[in-house]
């Protein structure tokens, strides 16, 4: 793993926490509600029972309610209405050199705590990081990442390999707020880290984004069609897909374990269609490979509308310099 050094490091900037506060009061006139998670669905998970309440920045769509952190989808992220409301707040991110996904104020309560877990696929191997900007805190709040406890303090900024075993709890008299940043990984973003940080990365194990490429609206239909979706691809990790094997192979799994996928035009966009419900609409990145919207480059899909082995789709998963690809027949959308 790229840094495998570091489970948290601090980065350049720092701000002003009366600032800070003085906005974070005005957001706390809205409703805040509690996380959810970003399941197998375009709709967000349960909310948790946890007193963890959330007020999102930026959103699918600007969506004020939306509380989970996204995933695939339909829609670009967007700032939502609670952004305007805080300036400073905004002149922050606006700074950030990459592009940003999901932003959340979370506030854990009291006497709460979030068991053990890791976020997946998060860190510099999946493209993305999640940052972090404390804005109330006491001594007593703690996160516990990669065996490690932090307390970072307000008005400091941060990264955390969140893809490790964490925990945070709160066991002191106030809760605490932190600014949740999910962040695209390019290389301004990694000149904000320290040299220390920068001199233990493994490069070739860095997922850079990569910017999109559109195609011509004539171009667009010779990439459609319909093809077996491995479920791995679109909810498992890399060992999930490397399992699936390919059609044409031995070790293929059975059809019970694919999904129908169909790739088909929606005005200016490719979307990808999943057993029959629109799931994502798609980047290109060159080449005849897109990510999905809404994610890295960590799962891809190269489409090859022709060839000596026929119309095909090679579905791919990286982490870093590894990549897994299974390779499905495609039967082209008649024309």
């Amino acid at each position: 793993m790229s840094s495998g050094k570091f489970a948290a490091i601090q980065l350049k900037g720092e701000y002003d926490v009366d600032r800070l506060l003085a906005e974070l009061q005005e957001l706390e006139r809205t409703q805040w509600a509690a996380q959810r998670t970003y399941g197998e669905s375009l709709e967000p998970g349960e909310a948790t029972l946890l007193d963890w309440r959330v007020l999102s920045l930026r959103s699918p769509e600007g969506d004020g309610a939306r509380t989970d952190p996204g995933g695939f989808g339909l829609v670009e992220y967007a700032p939502t209405p609670w952004l305007d409301k805080a300036p400073y707040i905004a002149s922050i991110l606006d700074a950030i050199p990459t592009e940003l996904r999901s932003v959340r104020l979370m506030s854990l309560g009291v006497g709460a705590e979030v068991d053990e877990h890791r976020d997946v696929p998060y860190g510099l191997p999946a493209g993305w990081v999640r940052l972090h900007i404390p804005l109330v805190t006491n001594d007593r709040a703690v996160c516990t990442l990669g065996g490690e406890k932090h307390t970072w303090q307000p008005g400091t900024f941060w990264y955390g390999d969140f893809s490790r075993p964490h925990s945070v709890r709160n066991d002191g008299d106030e809760r605490r707020v932190h600014m949740v940043i999910d962040a695209y990984v390019n290389q301004e973003l990694l000149e904000l880290f320290p040299a220390e940080f920068r001199d233990a990365i493994r490069w070739s194990d860095v997922l850079l984004n990569r910017p999109e490429l559109p195609l011509a609206d004539h171009e667009l239909p010779s990439f459609a069609g319909t093809f077996a979706l491995p479920d791995a691809f679109l909810y498992g990790e890399s060992e999930e897909l490397a399992a699936a094997g390919d059609e044409h192979t031995a070790d293929a799994v059975s059809a019970s374990e694919d999904r129908e996928g169909r790739i088909r035009v929606a005005g200016d966009r490719l979307v990808l269609d999943v057993d029959g419900e629109p799931r994502a609409a798609l980047v290109h990145l060159g080449e005849g490979e897109f990510r999905a919207l809404g994610w890295t480059a960590e799962r891809t899909l190269k489409i090859e509308p022709e060839g000596t082995g026929g119309p095909r789709v090679r579905l791919r998963m990286r982490w870093g310099s590894r990549m897994e690809e299974v390779v499905r027949a495609s039967t082209p959308a008649a024309a």
